[in-house]
């Protein structure tokens, strides 16, 4: 197998070669390499460079008629758990991993939060409430909030992205993916059209720019 794991801040130059080939494009050729059409149209952006015919479905297609997903795996701390269930999940993870006989790349990525809405629900909430006691709970949580903004709180992401030409086969990986995941006790969903996109998107900006995720209160 060869499998490589990333974060936001590093170019996983393996998973650029999955997306990103300088055969793409058209005839027209720049240093005697065939540009993508989108840069030969529009060179401004970066995105124009990368070879994806589409993201659809939670796929991306490239121009070598491959198509790139994968799965989003919610975050767990199996550590805090008691010795049998700790052991039980890392031998769930084990088994996993083993029965990945391709090429896969496990990505972590650090989307930033906004929770400006979270902040101004929370401050008509104080203005409403009577009760001092009540009064001081929500202001430290405002404390809180302020602190998260002002140190840039991140909402870390963990991903499981393959590539498959065959459309039944990227049926098939996912769903072991999702089912060999449950097992060890983790919660795991097919990739969404926004998930890959930020994942694009912070490979290209280092996880500086790109549209914040929202927390809402509930």
């Amino acid at each position: 197998m060869n499998n490589q794991m990333t974060n936001n801040n590093q170019v996983n130059q393996s998973m650029t070669s999955g997306i990103n080939s300088s055969q793409a494009g058209t005839n027209e050729k720049e240093n005697g390499k065939k540009l993508p059409k989108a840069a030969k149209n529009n060179p401004k952006y970066t995105e124009n460079w990368l070879p994806l015919k589409a993201i659809s479905n939670g796929i991306m297609y490239n121009n070598k008629n491959e198509m790139i997903t994968g799965v989003k795996i919610q975050p767990r701390n199996i550590f805090i758990l008691d010795q049998a269930s700790m052991d039980n999940a890392l031998i769930g993870l084990m088994n996993f991993y083993n029965t990945i006989d391709y090429e896969f790349w496990l990505i972590v990525a650090d989307r930033p939060v906004d929770i400006a809405v979270y902040q101004a629900e929370l401050q008509v909430l104080y203005n409403r409430t009577q009760d001092p006691r009540i009064r001081k709970l929500i202001a430290q949580d405002m404390q809180k909030g302020d602190y998260f903004i002002n140190n840039d709180v991140v909402d870390t992401e963990y991903f499981i992205l393959f590539k498959e030409r065959n459309g039944e086969l990227l049926q098939k990986k996912l769903r072991n993916m999702i089912n060999s995941l449950a097992s060890a006790g983790l919660v795991a969903s097919q990739t969404s059209n926004d998930d890959l996109r930020m994942i694009i998107d912070n490979f290209l900006n280092g996880g500086r720019k790109y549209e914040s995720g929202g927390v809402m209160p509930v």
